[in-house]
């Protein structure tokens, strides 16, 4: 069970409403670092995700079964809110959304592998670690492009480690095509600072698998799980963060496959 993860998202959502508390106009209209979003809409976009957990019925998100796709579509149906009405759903919804996500890891909900659409097939307890994911990146990486005292947050272990739990499950699923694509390589990804671990990254007769431990024959990558959030998802390249066997043309397109939504 992720119980941890519980406890990791409330301090982020208590850091969220502080940095959205201290936001003045300009900043909630600052360019994010999410193409085409505002501060404003990923803000937004945080209470609507808790609001599609909590009461999916209440939420459009279109029938695209992409999950970048859906997140697109009530924030631009909110454009026009105001930052109070924004802060006002958040506010709502965070509360309703963590509850929903506690309540999930307990049995018999908790161990039930449910679709998520583009994301793959997960467990429902580790809900709560993609959303501590979803704040940590937003907070920091995206609004923290506009607003340095949200890319000064803390980098906790508690929220890494229940950001890493989600990225990792997910690595093999959402990155499956571009994996499969790549030479048939194990990396080791040496995680330091907080939530330091090591995993591998290794192909398989049933598919690239992500187990917790190293390869003793297999190439080695360093970085942080900070900075694994960043150029896991894209926003920025893994080179830029990294050391290790970074020179490795075979590590590198294993690498270059990683794109966690």
């Amino acid at each position: 069970m992720t119980h941890a993860a519980i406890e990791a998202l409330e301090v982020e959502v208590a850091r969220a409403k502080e940095i959205f508390a201290s936001l003045t106009p300009a900043e909630w209209e600052a360019d994010s670092g999410c193409d085409g979003w505002r501060v404003q809409d990923v803000a937004q976009h945080m209470a609507a995700t808790f609001q599609t957990i909590a009461a999916p019925d209440t939420v459009d998100g279109g029938d695209s079964g992409k999950a970048e796709v859906s997140a697109e579509v009530p924030v631009q149906q909110r454009k026009g809110w105001t930052p109070a009405e924004v802060i006002a759903a958040y506010d709502e919804w965070s509360e309703k959304g963590v509850a929903a996500l506690a309540a999930l890891q307990e049995a018999p909900m908790a161990d039930t592998v449910v679709p998520l659409s583009d994301l793959g097939e997960h467990p429902l307890h580790i809900l709560g670690n993609a959303i501590v994911f979803d704040h940590y990146c937003h907070l920091r990486h995206d609004i923290g492009a506009a607003i340095d005292r949200a890319a000064q947050l803390p980098r906790d272990a508690a929220a890494l480690s229940a950001t890493l739990e989600w990225m990792l499950a997910g690595l093999p699923q959402m990155c499956a095509d571009e994996l499969d694509a790549a030479p048939n390589q194990a990396v080791n990804l040496v995680f330091d600072g907080p939530a330091a671990n090591t995993f591998c990254i290794a192909p398989g007769p049933d598919g690239w698998t992500v187990k917790n431990h190293g390869d003793d024959d297999a190439p080695v990558i360093r970085t942080t799980a900070h900075d694994f959030v960043s150029w896991g998802t894209k926003r920025t390249d893994w080179r830029g963060t990294s050391t290790g066997d970074v020179g490795n043309e075979r590590v590198a397109a294993v690498l270059d496959a990683i794109n966690i939504i």
